[in-house]
């Protein structure tokens, strides 16, 4: 048997199974999707407090590809979230901290605008546009507005986007959305999951003889979740879902919005499998690297909130008491934090002829490291000097560096209804957070023997030495990006 060795460094029996030197890169960045609201991980075991979804699509795409089970965002919320995927460098860097309201929302200040600045900001669009793609965002940016007519130059198209269609801030109604099209903000009927699809499908099509990239950056599963299509709300209209225990908890409530959030989510599934389909019919699946990813995690009943980062008390009474394991409550109602379930996203990536089928990634990485990856996926093509992020192209491949560092900094200031300053530092076996606002609000977990963060040992540690070693950490990486801000 004769072998052919690819550019992408593969081994392959047929030249014609070789990954091209520039593929079309499809992403599909959801909204606020918890990792575990993905059939395949939570028949893997990973999670045990949550039903099993209906995603055939997105288990279609991990029997294809890459699952990573620890991928994470750097910040639980969306603008800032979105910021960091974008650029590959801290939010906190360029000052958002917490989500950007858009006009008509009761916190935008016209007077005190947050935007992602094109003049001092370079995102990984703006990359893959150098080197020759075509590039697309449907759907939603969430960060800056840019309706009046000085602000255009915080539209999507001055970051690297070729085209734009989709939200103009960061929410619209599940149907009969707003949307901006052609430059014209405009009203659509019908689903707004199904609406964005449409709009991307024709993208491909549109631009199916050159190299492309597509961001199909979904409105769901964020709330509000429905309606939803007949067929999306089926597979859990009897369900009576499994749900996080936890005492005082509203469970008829978290029950009911469990089987709506996951509707949601199984209408953005169906609509990835039109997008596959696509690909399919366009005879572009073994041409074109399909990213699936979210903003954040999300919490449904788990550690007593629902919501993500600016955690909403899910319990009947809010706050259970003036100390919530072992830190002191600053809301009635919000709980700021820095949660697994906040900070833990899906991540899948289908590459055919350099990904191997139903590999499982276990390495920590972050949304830092899409923009030196998409780099390197763009004929490696140079990158912003100073990323912290890394190439996954290894991990990809199936490599295992020895040197690879299972460490994660993550940050959040919550200025939006509570406030919180919150800095983490976690790896595989401990995680430390310290709030910088707030005294009394340290935590300190075991993820090893706690993986669900239910008991905080900062004032019993099982080791102080491991404490140390981690607050040296944190601090130094706190250094570091307020440096580089």
């Amino acid at each position: 048997m004769a072998w052919v060795v690819c550019m992408a460094g593969m081994m392959v029996t047929d030249a014609r199974s070789c990954p091209a030197a520039q593929p079309n890169v499809v992403m599909v960045l959801t909204d606020d999707q918890a990792p575990w609201a993905f059939a395949e991980a939570v028949r893997s075991g990973q999670f045990n407090d949550v039903p099993v979804p209906s995603t055939p699509n997105m288990d279609r795409l991990a029997a294809e590809g890459a699952v990573f089970r620890n991928f994470f965002c750097t910040t639980p919320v969306c603008s800032p979230a979105r910021a960091a995927l974008m650029t590959g460098r801290y939010a906190s860097e360029f000052g958002i901290t917490d989500f950007i309201p858009q006009p008509g929302h009761k916190l935008y200040d016209p007077d005190a605008p947050i935007y992602l600045d094109p003049d001092t900001t370079v995102t990984f669009a703006e990359v893959l546009q150098r080197q020759g793609y075509r590039t697309g965002l449907i759907g939603k940016w969430h960060l800056g507005d840019w309706r009046a007519p000085e602000d255009r130059d915080k539209h999507p198209t001055r970051h690297g986007f070729d085209s734009f269609m989709g939200l103009t801030g960061g929410g619209t109604t599940p149907d009969n959305p707003e949307l901006e099209r052609d430059g014209k903000v405009q009203r659509f009927e019908g689903l707004t999951t199904d609406i964005l699809t449409d709009h991307a499908i024709k993208f491909v099509e549109q631009n199916a003889d050159q190299p492309f990239f597509l961001c199909l950056s979904t409105r769901a599963p964020h709330g509000r979740w429905l309606p939803v299509a007949p067929e999306d709300w089926e597979p859990y209209n009897t369900m009576n879902p499994t749900i996080p225990e936890y005492p005082g908890l509203d469970s008829k409530r978290v029950r009911k919005m469990m089987k709506e959030y996951l509707a949601s989510t199984t209408g953005v599934d169906r609509n990835l499998g039109r997008l596959l389909r696509t690909l399919d019919d366009q005879e572009l699946t073994s041409n074109t690297i399909v990213i699936f990813t979210s903003d954040h995690g999300f919490n449904m009943g788990h550690n007593g909130i629902w919501h993500k980062g600016n955690g909403i008390w899910a319990t009947k009474q809010k706050p259970p008491g003036k100390v919530h394991q072992g830190t002191r409550v600053i809301s009635d109602k919000y709980r700021p934090n820095l949660y697994d379930h906040s900070l833990r996203v899906p991540a899948i990536v289908r590459w055919p002829g350099v990904v191997k089928p139903q590999a499982v990634i276990e390495h920590t990485a972050s949304h830092l490291d899409w923009f030196p990856t998409l780099c390197a996926v763009a004929g490696n093509a140079p990158a912003a000097k100073g990323l912290m992020g890394r190439d996954l192209t290894p991990l990809l491949k199936g490599e295992s560096p020895a040197d690879w560092d299972q460490g994660l900094y993550t940050e959040y200031d919550m200025i939006r209804y509570a406030v919180a300053s919150l800095r983490g530092y976690r790896t595989p076996r401990y995680k430390l957070i310290r709030d910088r606002h707030n005294e009394g609000r340290d935590e300190f977990y075991d993820l090893q023997s706690d993986p669900g963060e239910h008991r905080n040992l900062i004032r019993e540690p099982p080791s102080q030495a491991a404490i140390n070693e981690l607050d040296a950490k944190l601090r130094e990486m706190e250094a570091k990006v307020q440096e580089r801000g």
